[in-house]
């Protein structure tokens, strides 16, 4: 079995997007730091070289597999500002419909910008998801 290759480490955040070229991205990205900040009550940490993540939790497969992963997290893509919703969208339609301009994965959100959505829907995603993450995983 391998290990995951993206883990936390103790790169500083603020110098990780300070040097993101893209100009539009870079001050998004700081942005959305504060916003994570505040919705979380997390202090941010680098996982790998380019996520930018928030809490953690512990899980363990039927298969055996297990190991550590952020409550939330973006990072500041070439093509996109992408999110991580870990616990997915399938409990956020109407919040989607409400968000303004996106794409979404599995457990991604993908934003050209911040100016083209809600922010105050972007924060209820957010705190929705890593309430349902901390519920989940703490054994409650």
């Amino acid at each position: 079995m391998s290990d995951l290759k993206t883990k936390p480490h103790e790169a500083n955040v603020e110098t990780f997007l300070n040097s993101v070229e893209h100009s539009q991205r870079r001050e998004d990205s700081l942005a959305m730091l504060e916003i994570m900040k505040e919705v979380t009550g997390e202090e941010p940490r680098m996982w790998g070289d380019s996520i930018v993540g928030f809490g953690s939790y512990h899980y363990q497969y039927k298969s055996g597999r297990e190991g550590d992963w952020m409550l939330t997290g973006f990072s500041p893509r070439k093509q996109s500002l992408t999110l991580y919703i870990m616990s997915g969208f399938s409990h956020y339609d109407e919040l989607l419909q409400k968000l303004g301009k996106h794409k979404t994965g599995k457990s991604c959100l993908y934003i050209n910008k911040l100016e083209d959505v809600d922010l105050d829907v972007l924060k209820e995603m957010i705190r929705e998801s890593v309430k349902m993450m901390r519920e989940k995983y703490s054994g409650k």
